[in-house]
């Protein structure tokens, strides 16, 4: 029989033991390379390349380095000729549900007892940001996540966060303790007297209402520093 995966043959057309998304059914995802996986995604391919192909395009952009490949936007992507924004949206989907697994994985538990169980949660859903954001985890009575929101998107310096929006959220989430966050992605954890300032303006405001601010977590690709752990607060 004629073998039919090469790259200028369409994915339907190969032999079926060779299509990705057959042999995952046949052995399971763990069977395939990340660029079948990616094919699956895109599901066709264009005039000039197959599924398989755009999606060993996609994995080079991301130096075939997948924690490199989450950072991508979707102008990024669509960068690859044959991805247009909806084959982008898709991947970028996938891409963030694998990062939340990541972080949820981090927090299984869901009730926080230590900086480091909360900078594991928190790095794995903003440390790909190429800029900065300001997020906040809010906890319940037994130190339960109640929920976790980015409440801010800033620059490539830096972010502005409104503690009477934070307070507003705590006290729509019932909250009784709330964790503040932001990545830096210069990669470098010593917080700036800015940083500083805001995290003693709510953790003053807070108490007025109550609400204890447990800590505030940096985070880059580099590691995590906690103010709580460093006597700052």
């Amino acid at each position: 029989m004629e073998n039919f995966n090469n790259s200028s043959t369409p994915i339907k057309n190969w032999a079926i033991d060779d299509r990705p998304r057959e042999r995952l059914f046949a052995n399971g995802a763990t069977s395939l390379s990340n660029s079948e996986l990616l094919a699956i995604l895109i599901n066709n391919g264009s005039k000039e390349s197959s599924a398989l192909d755009l999606a060993k395009q996609i994995l080079k952009l991301g130096g075939d380095n997948l924690n490199e490949l989450g950072k991508l936007s979707l102008k990024d992507l669509q960068q690859v000729k044959g991805i247009g924004p909806a084959k982008a949206i898709v991947i970028c989907a996938a891409l963030e549900l694998g990062r939340r697994r990541q972080a949820s994985l981090a927090l299984e538990k869901s009730t926080v007892r230590t900086s480091k169980d909360i900078a594991q949660y928190l790095r794995a859903l903003i440390k790909d940001f190429n800029y900065e954001v300001f997020a906040v985890l809010f906890l319940n009575q037994a130190n339960k996540v109640n929920h976790f929101e980015i409440i801010s998107r800033g620059g490539i310096t830096g972010t502005v966060a409104d503690p009477r929006i934070i307070l507003k959220k705590a006290l729509d989430e019932d909250a009784t303790s709330i964790v503040l966050c932001h990545n830096h992605p210069s990669g470098n954890l010593r917080p700036s007297r800015a940083d500083e300032i805001l995290t003693q303006k709510i953790k003053e405001a807070a108490k007025y209402f109550d609400i204890k601010l447990v800590d505030h977590i940096i985070v880059s690709e580099e590691g995590y520093y906690s103010f709580s752990d460093s006597g700052m607060l």
